[in-house]
């Protein structure tokens, strides 16, 4: 895949970014009292590969001016190696507004994670294309990826009109856009119409296409296998099939991609991949990892197969390390996978958990 050259940023993500709290030692939530608080959201779990990998990446959102958890939030980002931009936006009164908290629970062996959204007076459903110069973004300063989420597209009205405008500058600089769907019940009700018709030219304008089975029938009404089989590798078919009806209907686009997980327990997955670049395909077939916490997995492969396509490598290589960045994020507390270097990343492909001295 061919990239814009000279750009100042590898890539850049727009995002919702809160706070999320987990009982230490895999406990459950209703029966702790000592978590551990991480900043965290999608989009910037996808970009972690990249920017500690070396790439410059930028995060575009929005902060609550004043507030400690904003604080703790820029600290984590220039942690990462990310540059941040975004309005300060007055928390008004004590119900006014405020970063999102994530409250999860990630299991232990047979009980499953459990994992609870509070967004109620969420700073990042504001996000607003007036408050961000496209012009400079994409066209002075220059970005050769940019990820969007469909967890940002349908928050707001603000936020899919803001998706939809970053991804028509985008199209216009010769940015290439990934577009991962990301599908949240609960976002979508009573909103169908509407959604779908942002969720659609979105994808029509993306050159890489993400998302499960769920993804693809929901947010674009494209008939896939059923969510949830148990025998992941069984319904590889399926799952091509899918991909090819995305395809016909989203020709512009050239690469896509779904993850394929099987729960053997909360600490033993089979993990796949499949990939459809151009007109060759690309399968990992399920393999078993072991699983500290899934929360992020999905994110790291994306982020992986997006560092290979910064990299210039060939496709093969896109899957394999994106399969590989989503096994390394399940080891991490953290949602974020946070690679010393591509060794340790190709490391995990080849099965190779040697120590290193």
């Amino acid at each position: 895949m061919k990239l814009r050259p000279n750009c100042k940023y590898a890539m850049l993500v727009p995002t919702s970014i809160g706070a999320r709290i987990t009982p230490v030692n895999g406990q459950p939530v209703h029966s702790s009292d000592l978590f551990k608080l991480q900043a965290t959201s999608a989009e910037t779990n996808v970009a972690s590969i990249s920017s500690f990998l070396g790439f410059p990446v930028k995060v575009l959102t929005n902060f609550v001016k004043g507030s400690p958890i904003a604080a703790y939030i820029k600290a984590n980002l220039r942690s990462r190696n990310m540059e941040y931009e975004g309005p300060e936006v007055d928390q008004g009164d004590p119900w006014g507004y405020r970063h999102q908290f994530n409250i999860a629970d990630s299991g232990f062996g047979l009980r499953g994670p459990r994992v609870h959204n509070d967004r109620a007076g969420e700073v990042g459903r504001t996000l607003n294309v007036k408050d961000f110069d496209l012009d400079r973004i994409f066209g002075e300063e220059g970005v050769q990826v940019m990820h969007l989420s469909g967890l940002i597209g349908a928050l707001s009205e603000d936020t899919g009109n803001f998706c939809l405008e970053l991804a028509r500058a985008a199209k216009k600089q010769g940015t290439r856009i990934s577009f991962d769907l990301n599908y949240r019940a609960s976002f979508w009700k009573g909103r169908e119409k509407e959604l779908l018709k942002i969720f659609t030219e979105i994808a029509s304008a993306s050159d890489i296409l993400i998302g499960n089975e769920e993804d693809f029938q929901l947010c674009l009404g494209v008939k896939g296998p059923e969510a949830g089989g148990k025998d992941v590798a069984a319904q590889i078919d399926g799952f091509k099939a899918m991909i090819e009806s995305v395809k016909e209907a989203f020709p512009d686009a050239s690469v896509f991609a779904t993850t394929l997980r099987e729960v053997v327990s909360v600490n033993e997955h089979l993990w796949g991949a499949i990939m459809l670049a151009g007109n060759h395909w690309e399968v990992v077939r399920p393999n078993p990892i072991r699983v500290l916490d899934r929360i992020g997995g999905g994110d790291g492969f994306v982020g992986g197969m997006l560092y290979g396509i910064l990299k210039g490598w060939s496709p093969e290589k896109w899957v394999q390390f994106g399969w590989a960045s989503g096994a390394l994020a399940t080891t991490f507390e953290t949602d974020y996978a946070q690679p010393a270097d591509e060794e340790m990343v190709w490391n995990i492909w080849q099965g190779n958990a040697r120590v290193k001295r």
